[in-house]
């Protein structure tokens, strides 16, 4: 092997090159252009804004549009909870659907193979199912009153959903069987619980307080607590990074924090401010976005927490998906 000697100039102007370009490849997503879709409930619209160009790409006019999910080449879903839930068409953001018979739906979440919707709803219990391919709802399980966050296991064979924003119960469901989920046991956690998500091996399910300044890691098949994790204030809202050994990230809307947690060790690698009331937050690729509720705001961020883009897109942006283009 033959070694070259560069003078000092030189070499740092390469390893700063190196280092941008790692921090570019980061942030990219493949197959396309990373489109935030964001629902500005206040405005009765859903923005699509280009990241990291912050140009506002599409406008959608809905009633009370609130939470919303995304395959990222796939139809968007809208929930209102008015009773609506509406599918955008991929790219276009036309709507190609409005689904009725819900009374008050609250979140939406994507399977992993992008074919089927699963839908809470507070006032009738139900987890609604939804066929993307059809546009239809094909089935309803009763899961408790105040049905409202919920998570898909990577492998999905199982989902669970609390009940309530402030809840002291998660309902676990089979969803083997992808269009006929069905309850199989209920978890008390020691804290009340808001946002959960399954970890990437799917052996933990991480679970943010309503209340309290930590999340909760558990067992997904006992439901024990194997760990906790300090956060900022209550509640906390959780996403893991989209690529093998990603980080997990937390953020508090209250606390204006936004933390990189290694899955692995459950420690915290980095955490940094974000726009007060920042809630809700997605991650595709090498990226981070989050939305604030109460100021408006937009902001990327890589995986290693470097922000590349911060817009005010309307006075108040309650939820974000990530959409390729």
């Amino acid at each position: 092997m033959c070694f070259v000697r560069l003078p000092f100039v030189v070499l740092v102007s390469v390893l700063l090159l190196a280092a941008l370009g790692s921090g570019l490849a980061a942030g990219r997503v493949t197959g396309g252009t990373p489109v935030a879709l964001v629902t500005a409930e206040g405005e009765n619209e859903v923005l699509a804004v280009s990241l990291p160009g912050a140009r506002v790409l599409r406008r959608v006019h809905l009633p009370d549009p609130q939470a919303i999910a995304a395959d990222q080449h796939g139809d968007a879903v809208v929930v209102s909870p008015e009773g609506t839930v509406t599918l955008l068409d991929w790219r276009t953001l036309k709507v190609v659907a409005t689904l009725h018979g819900f009374r008050s739906p609250q979140i939406a979440a994507i399977t992993p193979d992008g074919e089927w919707a699963y839908v809470t709803d507070a006032a009738t219990g139900d987890l609604s199912v939804i066929e993307l391919e059809t546009r239809r709802v094909v089935d309803r399980v009763y899961v408790g009153a105040g049905a409202h966050h919920l998570a898909i296991s990577p492998d999905f064979r199982r989902a669970w959903v609390t009940l309530g924003e402030t809840a002291h119960t998660i309902v676990v469901l089979d969803t083997s069987v992808a269009n006929r989920p069905h309850v199989i046991g209920r978890i008390h956690p020691r804290v009340a619980a808001h946002d959960l998500a399954f970890a990437p091996n799917g052996r933990t399910v991480w679970v943010s307080s309503a209340s309290a300044p930590y999340v909760s890691v558990l067992n997904a098949s006992s439901g024990r607590l194997v760990a906790t994790i300090p956060a900022g204030p209550g509640p906390q809202h959780i996403a893991f990074g989209a690529y093998t050994h990603a980080p997990a990230f937390v953020i508090s809307g209250y606390g204006s924090t936004l933390e990189a947690v290694n899955v692995a060790t459950r420690t915290i690698l980095r955490r940094v401010r974000v726009p007060y009331g920042s809630f809700n937050l997605a991650t595709a690729g090498g990226l981070v976005v989050t939305s604030s509720l109460l100021d408006g705001a937009v902001t990327e961020y890589t995986t290693a927490l470097q922000r590349w883009m911060n817009v005010t897109v309307a006075p108040h942006a309650r939820d974000v998906a990530i959409s390729v283009w």
